[in-house]
């Protein structure tokens, strides 16, 4: 039988923020490490992704038709088709613009009358054309510091010519102090959490003695054990292997949710309810991670006031990238979302078909990139 003096006791609780405060100052990052970036989805950057040269290099043309000098359309229309001397280079979508052409005129808007090619239409300047550097300037940033590398991101940095990254992915030993089938699915839920997350969740059933002494951790979470019930040593082992900072957190549920340390390697306890060890995980667990992998916590979809109109065209459902701007959300590129535009968007919204947009100050859901 267990003495009461024995027995784990919370002598406060500490307030949430107080906690998370300390994580500034006593959870650090782990060591970076290069990895492909084909292989490197969710993982968090430890240094920019920078693009070093300019991109496209010269222009492309950005739709099938004829490589045109626009001055020589101007006054074209189906009743007076504008002759075009020399004749225009056939192009296609991606191809590099011909010498002395600034525009890429549609199929339809061209046409054969015997040896005579002629414009049916006026084209601008610039129309159908990706000019250099348009898509990425030279020593942009496309992804910062901190931030997980979406699907986005990898698509873009390998179209750009990127192969490698360097990123962090903290090694999180994930045990159970208990073998009741509550502690197992939490346990679970804990470690399919850090995978998301950007780290490599490791689960078996060895003790939490053993997974303490694991030099090969970067970080420690434990299911169960926290209370004060005649079983429950978790903090009291902790505390024979490394230091308790706290036990007993003031959230609810979770209450009896402690963390500290073996050497420099963060350890987080977390009460043997789902409930409560889902609590403890997303209030403390979470960060402490995050600053495991020196990562930004990224939000989840979120309603948002509009800065500026959009205006899109009727019957056609348009996707725009936004970006937030003094607590409300602006478009940063409509039409052709160029991959400059593509990285720094935060978010995306959908103006349906049969919407004409969206006035200044109208709410609009903003869904993450993928």
């Amino acid at each position: 039988m267990v003495a009461d003096s024995e027995i784990q006791r919370i002598a406060r609780l500490t307030p949430l923020a107080d906690v998370l405060a300390s994580f500034d100052l006593s959870v650090g990052p782990v060591e970076p490490r290069e990895e492909a970036v084909t292989k490197a989805l969710g993982l968090t950057l430890a240094a920019s992704a920078v693009i070093a040269a300019g991109h496209p290099k010269a222009a492309l043309a950005l739709r099938d038709g004829y490589a045109v000098r626009s001055d020589a359309t101007l006054d074209a229309s189906s009743y007076a088709p504008a002759p075009l001397s020399p004749a225009p280079t056939r192009v296609e979508m991606g191809d590099t613009m011909p010498a002395g052409a600034d525009a890429v005129a549609a199929l339809d808007a061209v046409q054969m009358r015997g040896a005579e090619i002629q414009a049916l239409a006026a084209v601008a300047p610039g129309e159908g054309v990706l000019a250099p550097n348009a898509d990425a300037t030279a020593d942009l940033q496309l992804r910062l510091a901190g931030a997980r590398l979406r699907r986005i991101d990898v698509a873009l940095l390998t179209a750009l010519g990127v192969e490698r990254v360097l990123v962090r992915q903290p090694r999180v030993r994930v045990t159970q102090a208990g073998a009741s089938d509550i502690i197992r699915g939490a346990a679970t839920l804990v470690a399919s959490a850090v995978a998301s997350e950007s780290g490599i969740a490791v689960t078996d059933n060895s003790t939490l003695e053993a997974a303490l002494n694991d030099a090969s951790a970067d970080m420690i979470v434990a299911i169960g054990g926290t209370g004060s019930g005649r079983n429950d040593d978790s903090v009291r082992t902790l505390a024979r292997a490394g230091t308790v900072q706290f036990h007993g957190i003031g959230i609810t549920p979770g209450e009896t949710t402690a963390l500290g340390f073996v050497g420099a390697r963060p350890v987080l306890l977390l009460p043997g309810r789902i409930d409560a060890a889902l609590a403890g995980w997303l209030t403390v667990g979470r960060r402490m991670l995050a600053r495991r992998a020196f990562r930004l916590i990224e939000e989840q979809p979120f309603a948002a006031e509009l800065a500026r109109k959009i205006a899109s065209p009727l019957g056609l459902a348009e996707v725009i990238a936004v970006r937030r701007r003094l607590g409300k959300v602006e478009p940063v590129a409509q039409g052709y979302l160029s991959m400059q535009a593509l990285a720094h968007a935060e978010g995306w919204i959908l103006v349906p078909a049969d919407s004409e947009g969206y006035a200044p100050g109208a709410r609009v859901v903003v869904r993450p990139w993928p």
